[in-house]
């Protein structure tokens, strides 16, 4: 009876233990994140060392490979928060720097982004109409 209800329990977490992929809206959403960064020309600023945009993009995406195993992001804010904004190391948080102007932390410029991307999927929408 022990080995049954064991095997159950295993069972019935197993769901729980697969690593779930971002649902489709939300990856659509941080990989034109990702697209805007690489063609943004911008730099980008972890733990005191200066790269280009598409190195940024490697890195972050990396991370989010890494979270999803985990299954701990299933929107584009959680990605934002938990992968884009800090080192998971020094917890130093990351920046973005454009044209010559001041560094801002990437979770401001990444929800920049974000309200334009969404602003724009709205604007689309609506003119499908």
């Amino acid at each position: 009876m022990r080995s049954i209800s064991v095997a159950l329990l295993a069972l019935l977490a197993a769901p729980a233990l697969m690593a779930l992929p971002v649902p489709a809206s939300q990856r659509a959403e941080i990989d034109a994140l990702m697209a805007a960064l690489q063609t943004s020309a911008c730099e980008f600023n972890r733990n005191d060392l200066w790269h280009n945009a598409a190195d940024a993009k490697t890195h972050l995406l990396r991370k989010l490979d890494y979270l999803e195993g985990k299954n701990a992001v299933q929107s584009t804010e959680q990605f934002i928060e938990l992968a884009a904004s800090k080192s998971s190391l020094s917890g130093r948080a990351y920046q973005v720097k454009c044209a010559g102007a001041a560094p801002v932390d990437s979770k401001v410029w990444l929800n920049a982004q974000l309200k334009i991307i969404r602003s724009a999927a709205r604007t689309i929408a609506l003119s499908a109409k």
